[in-house]
């Protein structure tokens, strides 16, 4: 065998095994479905920001038009681009 022939083997081997695994991964399902849905419950606890955002999102296109949701995706966007406090000069250590 030469070696482009050798190149088109491992090539056509590639995408078959590639097909093959995404093929396997569309199929799967998931088991536990509370267990993320648990974590998100536990995460949106701790900053009613996050909560309020999760609510949001699960409303879909209705979101666009709630108030709360405008204010939470305004005060998530002040956060997120909110300019970082200047660093503290430390002296130089030589």
């Amino acid at each position: 065998m030469d070696g482009k022939m050798l190149a088109r083997l491992g090539a056509v081997v590639f995408v078959a095994l590639a097909v093959t695994a995404t093929a396997i991964e569309l199929t799967w399902k998931e088991d536990r479905p509370s267990a993320s849905s648990a974590g998100r419950t536990e995460t949106a606890n701790a900053d009613p920001l996050r909560g309020e955002l999760i609510r949001c999102q699960e409303l879909g296109e209705a979101g666009a038009r709630d108030s709360a949701c405008l204010r939470a995706w305004a005060e998530s966007r002040h956060r997120f681009l909110a300019p970082t406090p200047p660093a503290i000069d430390r002296p130089e250590t030589r």
